[in-house]
């Protein structure tokens, strides 16, 4: 209690302003500090100067990234009348997003007297065990430890009798306790991502479970008692190593969905094949058992695995597998690349500027992939194959796979392949271990070893450029890389202005060794075209010297020695960097070819602005290569409409910008992307710059339509920007780019506005979720509504609705889609109100539908949701109506 003593022994103005402030986060019976860095230390100062009400507080929630966690938990077992207790890691992330786990690794035994406790979560922790005195809690109802190191269970965990919610995915489990089976009121059970090899026959005494989830293990078969789960409704199972499965789980009476993708089933009962809510894709169906004489498996027979796009992990074991992604991404791990089941996670993120650094001339034509665990060596060589967009306008380039360490990037020896059928371009490359790729077009790269003997290396893309080391160069061997980047005549003429300027293909050297070459080593460049050793002005021709960024391009003619012959100038130097012949009668041409330099990177491009036919609401903007518009504007004509393109402007790779929609425009809700009324986005010039959004207006639109307009403005401009680039922007404010006009028509009468066509229906208040997942509210679910259309009944069965349900709103709705729409999702939402999981399920059944859109606005609401929710916890105080998680479990 040593850092407790201490702040007793702080005084003065200081002090008391800290515990004012730690005041601040006091709302009766509620306090939320897992928001604060210091949130421990305002909780220590909150005990001391005000510990009455303290011990009166009933909801407490602190992270246990907090260096102060272990002196706070000695004061948690005082607090008897604590109803919500939140000990959460993952606040803290490290410098590519990813949640760091917290410290938390045991609980004070006294915490088995906090009788009132109904809700614990102590998730993203680092416990090996379950603490013993969890299992002493008597009124405990929700309990969440997902995200762990727990090896096994408590073999007492059924003296949990009122627990209705039980989370233990991504932990180490390998078995469960018999008496799991003690759990008679559980409803909610998830051992997803874990370890397990078998089950207990006393899983089918949960009489009251409703969904179970025991995807991501290692289960060759399941217990025949599961079909005594009668009111089981979701059961995911897949991912495992499943053989086999019982018919009888066909026969369940309220199961409406039945997930065994990704097993190794090559049969399964007639009843359950012809289950309309049993889904067995990646199993090898009908195949023929391998022969067991075989000595080894070849690559031609692993097991296949096929994830959807809800999935984010898969199990490798020592046989091997190939694994196909719902991207289009696949992998190869051949047999004994793992020597023991390990679990892979991926995901697929955009590519942050920040981090994601490209080179000069580099061209991105992938998403970032990250793959997990980092650091995990594989025995042998895993193969990769990454789609990417297809570069038919980059000439004389390479594709590469670019492979990130956590500290540098790197490109790995790529195959760019074809497949034969949909055309479609794939990288393919060899890991031992996993990080973050990307797949990028980069100059042609040739490279040789030098070695004190001497070398010849010349360029595959104008084999007239070589370079010679003489003997002696260097007394170790080292490695060295050259590129060229052509440049045609007209290029010159266009940028310069100038018919009789000329220059030589650019040439980039570069080693990997910091000491200079012991001696000169020779380099030979074409002359520049329509430019011969016969009609050769000295006094025009000028090599220039540039720096690996191309900022600073030197004349440093008079400091080497030129020998012409009829088509090349060659010369000597002793380091390596950027070189350039141009001929031409100007003097200052340093700053000619740094102009040349900076414009060869810039890409042409026009913006659009188009709004969906049926809903024009619904606006779609993207930045698109000139050469790429008409094409672009053809594939959109059919459901779209707006104005002309842009003019063209001039762009950088990775160059941000932003579009603000105005005169009486604006964006439908806030998003996360969206900055001081701005919509960000990141130009790549092989992918899709593309958004789709919402737009509304505070102008009445009942009795006229609203003419406004999205104008595109240039936003974090790279340093390197050319002061010519922003000359030549049009408009006083160099920042604008471009704008185009968007009309929204009169508005016609929204739901809720007319009672008349929903007599009957009456929508009580909700608040699904909490504020880890983000909430969504009446509002948002009216919202979500509009969206549906046809697509209803799809939606509603992948949200877990039943076949029979589905078929009565129908009919009980049958005159009216609205209506239909709005029962199904209100019925759903009433089921659900208190599935602490139920937005994530919202969101999957949305992507699951083939309803993008709807699960990309949710998620956009969710994370709207939880800034302003911490925002209003910094600024006042948690307010007692926005915790209605906490509500929910005190009326438990």
């Amino acid at each position: 209690m040593a850092e407790l003593l201490g702040l007793r022994d702080e005084c003065g103005e200081g002090a008391l302003e800290a515990l004012a402030l730690a005041g601040s986060c006091l709302a009766d019976n509620r306090l939320n500090l897992d928001v604060y860095p210091d949130g421990c230390s305002r909780f220590l100062q909150l005990f001391q100067g005000r510990r009455g009400d303290v011990v009166q507080v009933e909801f407490l929630r602190l992270s246990s990234n907090d260096h102060l966690l272990g002196t706070t938990l000695g004061i948690l077992p005082h607090m008897k009348h604590l109803k919500s207790l939140v000990l959460k890691g993952g606040h803290a992330r490290d410098e590519f997003g990813s949640c760091q786990h917290g410290s938390l690794t045991s609980l004070p035994p006294d915490m088995g007297n906090l009788r009132c406790l109904t809700h614990l979560d102590l998730s993203f922790n680092s416990l090996s065990t379950l603490p013993s005195c969890i299992l002493h809690l008597p009124s405990l109802r929700v309990l969440l430890v997902s995200h762990n190191s727990l090896v096994t269970l408590p073999e007492d965990i059924g003296s949990l009798s009122k627990l209705t919610f039980f989370s233990a995915m991504k932990n180490q489990l390998k078995d469960l306790p018999q008496s799991i089976g003690e759990l008679a009121v559980l409803q909610d059970l998830d051992l997803s991502e874990n370890a397990l090899e078998f089950l207990p026959e006393e899983v089918g005494n949960l009489h009251n479970c409703v969904e179970l989830d025991l995807s991501g293990n290692r289960l060759l078969s399941i217990p025949e008692s599961l079909a005594n789960l009668k009111s089981l409704r979701r059961l995911h199972l897949h991912s495992n190593l499943l053989v086999t499965v019982p018919a009888s789980l066909a026969s369940l009476p309220s199961l409406s969905r039945l997930d065994l993708q990704n097993n190794c089933l090559r049969a399964v009962p007639p009843e359950i094949q012809t289950s309309p809510f049993v889904r067995l894709r990646g199993n090898p169906l009908g195949e023929t058992e391998p022969s067991p004489q075989a000595d080894e498996p070849s690559a031609g027979g692993l097991r296949r695995l096929f994830l959807s796009s809800t999935e984010d992990s898969f199990t490798v074991t020592s046989e091997g597998c190939k694994v196909v992604l719902a991207c289009g991404i696949r992998f190869c791990f051949p047999p004994g690349a793992a020597s023991d089941p390990l679990r892979i996670y991926f995901r697929t993120l955009a590519p942050d500027p920040l981090w994601v650094k490209l080179r000069h001339h580099d061209v991105l034509l992938s998403r970032v992939l990250e793959l997990q665990p980092h650091g995990v060596v594989f025995q042998q060589e895993v193969q990769i194959w990454m789609p990417y967009a297809s570069p038919q306008t980059l000439h004389q380039r390479e594709v590469v796979v670019r492979t990130f360490s956590g500290q540098s990037w790197s490109d790995l020896r790529t195959r760019a392949e074809q497949k034969r059928k949909s055309k479609k371009h794939v990288a393919h490359c060899s890991v031992l271990h996993f990080s973050w790729f990307l797949v990028v077009s980069r100059l042609v790269q040739n490279e040789c070893k030098v070695p004190t003997e001497g070398m010849l290396l010349f360029s595959s893309v104008d084999p007239n450029i070589k370079v010679t080391f003489p003997p002696g160069v260097t007394e170790e061997t080292r490695s060295v890389k050259l590129q060229v980047l052509p440049v045609s005549a007209e290029e010159i003429e266009e940028i310069t202005a100038d018919a009789g300027c000329r220059a030589s293909p650019l040439l980039c050297l570069s080693q990997d060794s910091l000491v200079d070459f012991l001696r000169p080593v020779r380099i030979q460049l074409p002359l520049p075209p329509g430019v011969t050793g016969l009609n050769l002005d000295r006094s025009r021709l000028h090599l220039l010297h540039g720096d690996l960024e191309g900022q600073t391009w030197d004349d440093i003619t008079s400091q080497v020695v030129l020998e012409f012959t009829h088509l090349y100038a060659v010369f000597e130097v002793t380091h390596f960097s950027w070189y350039w012949l141009w001929y031409t009668t100007k003097t200052y041409i340093g700053g000619i070819a740094k102009k040349v330099y900076e414009r060869l990177r810039m890409y042409q491009v026009n913006f659009i602005a188009l709004q969906r036919k049926k809903d024009p609401e619904q606006v779609l903007l993207q930045c698109v290569p000139k050469h790429k518009v008409d094409p672009v504007l053809k594939k959109l004509q059919d459901r779209y409409r707006g104005p002309e393109p842009s003019d063209m402007v001039e762009m950088f790779e990775g160059e941000q910008f932003f579009a603000a929609f105005e005169r009486g425009i604006s964006i439908d809700m806030d998003r996360p992307d969206c900055v001081d009324g701005r919509l960000s986005f990141i130009f790549y010039s092989h992918l899709k710059n593309m958004k789709e959004i919402y737009v509304t207006s505070p102008v009445d639109r009942k009795g006229q339509a609203v003419k406004g307009q999205v104008s595109f403005y240039r936003g974090a401009v790279p340093e390197s920007i050319p002061e010519g680039a922003s000359r030549r922007r049009k408009g006083p404010d160099s920042l604008w780019l471009a704008t185009l006009p968007i009309k929204l028509p009169r508005l016609k009468p929204r739901w809720g506005e007319n009672p008349s066509p929903l007599n009957g229906f009456s929508f009580p208040p909700l608040n699904l979720g909490n504020a880890e997942t983000g909430y969504l509210t009446q509002t948002n679910l009216l919202s979500i509504a509009r969206r549906v259309g046809a697509d209803w009944q799809t939606i509603g069965l992948n949200l877990g609705l039943t076949y029979q349900q589905i078929e009565r709103i129908g009919y009980n709705n049958r005159e009216d889609l609205d209506k239909q729409i709005l029962d199904m999702l209100f019925s759903w939402a009433q089921q659900n109100s208190e599935d602490p999981d139920c937005v994530s399920k919202l969101i999957s059944a949305m992507k699951e539908s083939g309803r993008q859109d709807i699960a990309d606005e949710v998620e956009t609401i969710i994370e709207l949701g939880r800034q302003k929710y911490r925002e209003s916890i910094r600024r006042v105080g948690l307010e007692q109506e926005s915790s209605t998680e906490d509500s929910a479990i005190a009326m438990m």
